[in-house]
């Protein structure tokens, strides 16, 4: 009763308090319920996602865990894996809806950003021949399993994956896919964590200290340009140059990134454009623009 009583004389400074910061207070609550919806719906993807793959693909055989992954999608237009997310975004760039088989319509506006589908990643790393590779944003494991397999037997890939289930399971869809721990490092940790450790991963011996030849980004689209900074600020980048992969929903999430290598034409250059993926490339110190 006393509490009350005291109370009292303090509800108009709380009245104009709330008022005057109702609406940022709304709009940290609007975030923060949709990061643990996201954060939900992302850890049922990979659950479920993990369960078809593990039980129907042929272990020990990489390409039939990314049939596996295919088969899933045609069935689950909804995850963000391989080709099928391109299907989603087209569809919310038209405007129409996508339904699931059983005729449920799909919230494209919630989907994730796209993973890079398998045949672009393909087309990069035929090209590029990278040995070393790190991927920011693990996901489901479909792009590690699609890296691992064309990488020369001396090839690592160093994957990183800030959620630890999502980590947990991607690393036993990649070792279903017949790879072998010496083959690859998962990192459970953000980003900026990960770039400070990566080094002893990359000089396992004095004959393997080449950096960096491929990086994949496919995390949090503001870590982009700070994470690409960390990398170079580390040195982690191989000095003959390093593509690196911009996963993208919005090209406008790449203005800051974009800006910063328009503004540092002596080590950077756009590689290419393609819809939902950009890849720049560095070499430090260029005296020509790569081609």
């Amino acid at each position: 009763m006393w509490l009350m009583i005291v109370s009292v004389p303090l509800l108009p400074a709380i009245f104009m308090v709330s008022s005057r910061y109702r609406v940022k207070v709304a709009a940290l609550c609007h975030r923060a319920l949709a990061w643990t919806l996201r954060l939900v719906r992302g850890r049922v993807c990979v659950r479920s996602t993990h369960a078809f793959v593990f039980s129907e693909c042929t272990h020990g055989k990489a390409e039939s865990v990314l049939e596996t992954f295919d088969l899933y999608n045609d069935t689950h237009p909804s995850l963000c894996i391989g080709p099928q997310i391109v299907v989603a975004q087209q569809h919310q760039q038209n405007n129409t809806p996508l339904v699931k088989p059983e005729g449920e319509e799909i919230n494209t506006t919630a989907l994730p950003a796209p993973s890079v589908p398998g045949e672009a990643l393909d087309e990069v790393v035929r090209r590029v021949q990278p040995s070393r590779v790190l991927e920011l944003g693990m996901h489901c494991g479909y792009s590690s399993v699609c890296l691992l397999r064309l990488l020369p037997p001396a090839g690592r890939l160093i994957t990183v994956e800030l959620d630890p289930l999502t980590a947990e399971l991607g690393e036993e869809i990649i070792l279903v896919a017949g790879f072998k721990h010496s083959q690859f490092q998962v990192l459970t940790s953000s980003s900026a964590e990960a770039i400070q450790t990566l080094r002893p991963f990359l000089e396992p011996d004095q004959e393997a200290s080449e950096g960096l030849n491929l990086v994949l980004m496919d995390h949090d689209p503001q870590q982009y340009l700070p994470d690409l900074l960390a990398l170079e600020r580390e040195e982690l980048f191989s000095p003959h140059g390093c593509s690196v992969l911009l996963i993208h929903r919005n090209q406008r999430n790449l203005r800051e990134i974009l800006d910063h290598v328009g503004a540092r034409l002596d080590c950077y250059s756009i590689k290419s454009e393609h819809q939902f993926v950009t890849e720049i490339f560095y070499q430090k110190e260029r005296t020509s623009v790569h081609k």
